[in-house]
């Protein structure tokens, strides 16, 4: 198999952390039928682990996690030479000014705030994803 033919054929990874069960399932439901390899974590810690071992195309982060926030993961990514480019999206009942500033200044990706549309986050990672390839 060409190189090509095994980029096309290889199903994106994406890594979803949220300490909410119900979210956490309601998206990878979602994600799984787009037909992406879906990697779990309910807190900052697992998250890392997960990041390290699985090396996602993506991730998803809660900002309010036990443990370690989403946005120090975040700032654990950034700093991190091998994730330092990885796209990641914040989602977050937060939505005051500077909760978006903080975000962004430790680089995500995007913020969005929950309550929110799984079909619409997919649509989103999707362009993400088409963007940064």
């Amino acid at each position: 198999m060409s190189q090509a033919q095994e980029s096309m054929s290889r199903r994106t990874k994406i890594l979803i952390c949220d300490d909410e069960p119900f979210v956490l399932r309601l998206l990878q439901v979602h994600f799984q039928r787009k037909e992406f390899d879906v990697i779990t974590a309910t807190d900052g810690r697992e998250a890392l682990t997960q990041l390290e071992e699985h090396q996602p195309d993506i991730c998803l982060l809660d900002v309010m996690m036990p443990y370690i926030s989403g946005l120090e993961v975040l700032t654990k990514i950034r700093n991190n030479a091998a994730t330092v480019e990885l796209p990641v999206v914040l989602l977050t009942v937060k939505a005051q000014d500077e909760d978006v500033y903080e975000a962004f200044h430790r680089g995500a990706t995007m913020y969005l705030t929950k309550p929110f549309d799984p079909e619409e986050i997919v649509r989103c990672v999707e362009l993400i994803l088409q963007h940064s390839s």
